[in-house]
């Protein structure tokens, strides 16, 4: 093949730097967006936060809380070039405080300190093997029987239940432990089964009940029973054989009914009442007030602090030379101009999103989630002359304050369905509708899927058999013969 040179013009789109920025900026959550400010404060020495705010953005009245002042006794430092009186030899004993006056130390729970960590004086909730081992470390066990203890709790999974074998225990201690045999092991296990939460321990669903029920007082009502029917008739149960438990048990249907009701109120899952993780905190970006008759959205002024161009630096900038410091300081101004601009590109957009989107759901803020409307990304874009790719990435890990909580942006976004005057009725608001009809229905004869559908045809809301069976799974809500009641 011959090689040829040819010349073609075209068109196509190329990012600059500041509009690849502002975009990246744009989709990031608050959290990470203070991760950015913060590493561009870092890199950058143009850029400061600013002590007064003139950015004009609207904030938000909050509680104002005085600060509290530390009793510091401050000193004019002397000269730093003078000759320090530092003698040339020092003894081996002495200490900086017997040559110079120190400040006193500052009180640890002074607010307004830039000592003061948060997340440092956060403690992290208690798990289960922090409340076994303590439950343990109470009671007394011989250095033998503490050996055998510590490897049963540590094969205790977060439900709760013994995740490994007494014989792979067994096995895994013959080393350490001489002699062992599984009678030791179970003895121990016993022990370990008496501590809170009840039922912990457990080696299967029908252990864990056993061991509950074991615990409640012999003048339990139905306990001798329950005691019977977890341990040989559990399947039965799961089942719903009624009529096979009647004939096991030889019960009638009231004396039957207690037996399973005494049951149900047992933890099949023991681990899970202790089990705790740190709370997730979010923080809201956008503000939702009323003002007069309608509600309307402010900013929050702590999801990013307020920049400026630093001015000292800056005015060192105005040098006419060409050298490297000055050609440094010059990029970092500009850099620093983008930033700034690109952070109120994005306040300004976070706010149209949010005002638009607040106009449009007026009457989820006042009546919940039955009044919500539907709406789409396209109906946002084009109101605020967007393309629907930008409101994806506003809508996303950006949260709204609101009177009925704290919502996602994209949580106003929804589907919808035709009503028979000609309306339309939004997806969260049929979800709304089925957990109301779900929870108002008899428990012994719950209402069927096409019988809900029906229903919602009454009210005037045209939704289909399957519709309703597709929102109901979505909302984790057992079909009809699973939330029947027996008793």
């Amino acid at each position: 093949m011959k090689q040829s040179l040819q010349l073609r013009m075209g068109q196509h789109l190329a990012m600059t730097p500041q509009l690849q920025q502002a975009i990246k900026l744009l989709q990031l959550s608050s959290m990470d967006l203070q991760q950015e400010i913060q590493q561009a404060l870092d890199s950058n020495m143009m850029l400061e936060v600013a002590e007064e705010d003139n950015t004009g953005i609207p904030s938000v009245d909050l509680p104002v809380v005085p600060p509290v002042t530390a009793d510091l006794e401050y000193r004019e430092l002397r000269d730093m070039d003078a000759p320090a009186d530092i003698p040339g030899e020092l003894p081996v004993d002495v200490t900086w405080d017997e040559l110079y006056d120190t400040l006193p130390a500052a009180p640890s729970g002074a607010a307004g300190l830039d000592t003061d960590d948060f997340a440092s004086q956060r403690s992290s909730g208690e798990t289960l093997h922090d409340q076994l081992n303590w439950q343990m470390e109470m009671a007394r066990f011989s250095d033998r029987d503490y050996a055998i203890a510590t490897t049963l709790i540590d094969s205790i999974n977060e439900d709760g239940y013994l995740s490994v074998s007494l014989d792979d225990i067994q096995q895994g201690l013959s080393l350490q432990i001489p002699s062992l045999d599984s009678d030791e092991i179970r003895a121990v296990l016993h022990r370990i089964q008496s501590f809170e939460p009840p039922g912990i321990g457990a080696v299967d669903l029908a252990d864990c009940l056993h061991i509950q029920l074991a615990q409640l007082p012999n003048s339990t009502p139905g306990k001798r029973h329950a005691l019977e029917l977890v341990d040989h008739h559990l399947d039965l149960l799961a089942k719903r054989d009624l009529t096979s438990l009647k004939a096991q048990l030889g019960l009638e249907d009231d004396e039957l009914g207690r037996v399973i009701a005494l049951v149900r109120s047992l933890e099949p899952k023991p681990g899970r009442l202790i089990a705790s993780e740190d709370a997730q905190y979010i923080t809201p970006d956008v503000y939702v007030v009323r003002q007069g008759a309608r509600w309307t959205v402010k900013l929050n002024p702590e999801i990013s602090p307020k920049l400026r161009v630093n001015p000292v630096y800056s005015g060192l900038v105005k040098r006419a030379d060409n050298s490297t410091d000055n050609t440094t300081m010059k990029n970092h101004l500009q850099e620093a101009r983008w930033f700034i601009k690109s952070l109120q590109s994005r306040n300004e957009t976070l706010l149209k999103v949010a005002r638009s989107i607040v106009d449009r759901q007026q009457d989820f803020l006042d009546a919940g989630e039955m009044a919500m409307k539907p709406l789409v990304l396209r109906d946002i874009a084009e109101e605020v002359g967007m393309h629907e790719s930008t409101i994806s990435r506003v809508t996303t890990q950006k949260y709204l304050h609101t009177p009925n909580g704290i919502f996602e942006f994209k949580y106003f976004f929804s589907s919808h369905v035709s009503t028979q005057d000609g309306g339309e009725c939004s997806a969260t608001a049929i979800k709304a509708y089925l957990k109301e009809i779900i929870g108002g229905e008899d428990a012994r004869n719950p209402l069927s899927d096409d019988a809900i559908a029906k229903i919602f045809q009454g009210r005037g809301i045209n939704v289909a058999r399957r519709t309703i069976a597709k929102y109901r799974e979505a909302m984790n809500i057992s079909p009809s013969i699973e939330r029947k009641q027996l008793f």
